[in-house]
């Protein structure tokens, strides 16, 4: 599986990975046909009722990876920070996931708090991941621009991949960019697969793969829009039976009479927000 996930990063097409977030979505998107399957931390997260990027789903991660490395296709799993500060203990939890079967790790610098963790210790970190689990695919994501501070003249997130690739990351991740020129850049920065986060209307897979960025992923969009569904579900059901609820009526349906079909897709921060204490 390791070397058939690496090969998919080098084939003519583009690869676009869908994020599965429990075993049911990993193996229905392995059964569509995607030739590869990865994990979306939010939707783990909110499936266990605690925030995204807080450290705090280790023990989920590890389990959905476990049950997701039965499909027969190579897995990817989105481990966050790596669910720990100190270099030997991330390394230790890729080698167990490499101990399950699963070809890749995707390993990201932002940190709760809004910040990036110090080049320095992101690159012993990945220097400890490629020590302990060579085999794995190790997509290394930078959040410059994730946390919406921007980096318009690149020269951090220009300096954090080359390091990253220089540790020997196998791949780097810049979610949030979407720009032509942001992209090149990355592009011509390093000799490593590029992966770009798939933005509807910004950043889309047919200009993705044009410009040449090896890997596209769907992130969250998938279980934010399932989301959606099952409200949207919920509010048609209760339109035709509106004494199913109090007379307040749900949130979203309310006097403005609009229907489930119109509940929109939540954000990414609101799904955040409720899973706030």
């Amino acid at each position: 599986m390791n070397d058939r996930f690496r090969s998919l990063h080098r084939a003519d097409r583009t690869l676009l990975l869908p994020n599965a977030w429990d075993f049911a979505t990993g193996a229905a998107l392995a059964r569509a046909g995607f030739p590869a399957v990865g994990t979306t931390s939010l939707g783990v997260a909110a499936a266990a009722g605690k925030p995204d990027a807080a450290g705090g789903t280790r023990a989920e991660t590890l389990a959905l990876a476990r049950s997701l490395a039965r499909l027969p296709v190579p897995v990817t799993v989105d481990i966050e920070g790596g669910f720990s500060s100190r270099p030997e203990e991330v390394g230790r939890l890729v080698a167990e996931l490499a101990g399950y079967g699963v070809a890749g790790v995707n390993l990201e610098d932002g940190r709760a708090d809004g910040t990036l963790t110090p080049l320095g210790h992101q690159i012993e970190t990945i220097q400890a991941v490629k020590e302990a689990a060579p085999e794995v695919f190790l997509n290394a994501r930078t959040d410059t621009f994730w946390l919406g501070e921007g980096d318009p003249d690149r020269p951090e997130t220009l300096r954090r991949v080359r390091g990253y690739a220089d540790a020997g990351a196998d791949g780097v991740f810049v979610p949030s960019v979407v720009a032509d020129g942001d992209i090149r850049a990355v592009l011509d920065a390093v000799d490593v697969p590029l992966n770009v986060l798939l933005i509807p209307g910004k950043a889309e897979y047919a200009r993705l793969a044009e410009l040449g960025v090896h890997r596209v992923s769907l992130g969250s969009l998938l279980f934010r829009r399932a989301l959606q569904a099952t409200v949207a579900a919920a509010l048609e059901t209760v339109a035709a039976a509106p004494s199913v609820l109090d007379a307040s009526g749900p949130p979203g349906a309310g006097e403005d009479g609009r229907s489930g079909t119109e509940f929109p897709v939540p954000s990414y921060q609101e799904i955040q927000d409720l899973l706030a204490p």
